[in-house]
């Protein structure tokens, strides 16, 4: 009986004890549960805090890289914009002062236009061309030889027969005084090139023009080809380049007319050609003659160093023999010299015993 009592009391200390721990754990839990709570809330809070704050940092700084680059992009598209239109602005420019040249020349070809019609005016009469002729001369004279070079041309020079050429060259010997006449059969050139002619026209045109030219022959012939005065040769020059190709390309009969009566036909190339060769010839005669008196001062400078070294040879015999008579008369001085040691050298007791 006594172990049944002990037994329930036990069982009833061990229900109050697990009914104790039971309340005690619940409490805690209870408690637990609330803190974790409040931590859960604190921390959520603190999270939102947290997120919503890094959430603005990062959207901050977003927008700023955001401006940054937008920046840096409207200072490149402003760049590049500055820099097409410098270029455009350039170009605009180029293309007006391209424009205002294209206008000057247009206005110079207005000109030349003009002063092409005023120069045919003036060719159209015989005066005028002569005049043009005389000028063209004188320039290629001037531009081979050099102005008022007296020496080897003269203009408008007048010959013992009275009769007055454009101009004339001193060439050397054996060429002498060649006269150049201006010729300009210019009419009846212009007729025979013209294409709107009929076949006798042209025909009937191109004998005018070669006895023109014939007549122009032989007159350079009789007036200026003066024996005994001038050169056996002239020069007939036409200052027209064309009128100067239509008689060697089509017309051989009159140059070979002129060469037979040495009349030179000429253009303005081929006379500034001649006129060349010409300036060269007088340059190395000149130089030969220069050659020939240097040549001269050379054979006197040898024959005057011939007499020189004989002079000089004469003159190192005459030191060699002063030199061998100065080594003789050393020798003799040495031996003297010598003598009178010796004699300062004699003892003067013995000298005397000697001679008792």
């Amino acid at each position: 009986m006594e172990y049944v009592i002990i037994i329930l009391l036990i069982i009833v200390i061990v229900l109050v004890t697990i009914s104790l721990f039971k309340n005690i754990n619940e409490s805690n839990i209870t408690e637990r549960l609330g803190r974790f709570e409040t931590n859960i809330t604190k921390e959520i809070g603190d999270f939102k805090h947290d997120f919503s704050k890094n959430l603005n940092n990062d959207f901050i700084s977003l927008n700023d890289k955001i401006e940054e680059r937008l920046i840096k992009i409207n200072e490149k598209v402003n760049s590049r914009l500055d820099e097409n239109f410098e270029k455009t602005n350039k170009t605009f420019l180029s293309v007006l002062e391209r424009l205002s040249k294209i206008d000057e020349a247009q206005k110079k070809i207005e000109t030349l236009s003009s002063d092409i019609v005023s120069l045919q005016s003036i060719l159209t009469d015989k005066k005028s061309r002569g005049t043009f002729g005389e000028v063209n001369l004188y320039n290629i004279l001037v531009n081979v030889f050099g102005e008022n070079n007296t020496k080897m041309y003269e203009v408008q020079h007048k010959f013992s027969n009275g009769n007055i050429v454009d101009a004339v060259i001193y060439a050397p010997e054996p060429l002498g005084v060649i006269a150049i006449d201006s010729k300009f059969p210019l009419e009846n050139y212009q007729k025979l090139v013209d294409r709107n002619i009929s076949k006798l026209e042209r025909e009937l045109y191109e004998k005018k023009f070669k006895s023109d030219v014939k007549k122009h022959i032989d007159d350079i012939k009789n007036k200026y080809i003066i024996p005994g005065v001038t050169s056996n040769q002239a020069f007939m020059f036409i200052p027209a380049e064309a009128v100067f190709a239509e008689l060697n390309a089509y017309h051989q009969d009159i140059i070979e007319y002129a060469y037979k009566n040495r009349v030179w036909i000429t253009s303005p190339t081929t006379l500034m050609s001649m006129l060349t060769v010409v300036q060269t010839v007088v340059k190395n005669m000149e130089r030969d003659k220069y050659a020939v008196i240097i040549q001269k001062e050379l054979q006197a400078l040898s024959l005057e160093f011939s007499r020189y070294k004989e002079r000089w040879d004469s003159l190192q015999k005459s030191i060699e023999r002063v030199s061998k008579d100065v080594k003789d008369v050393n020798v003799t001085t040495l031996k003297i010299s010598s003598k009178f040691e010796s004699i300062n050298k004699v003892e003067v007791d013995k000298f005397l015993n000697k001679n008792e």
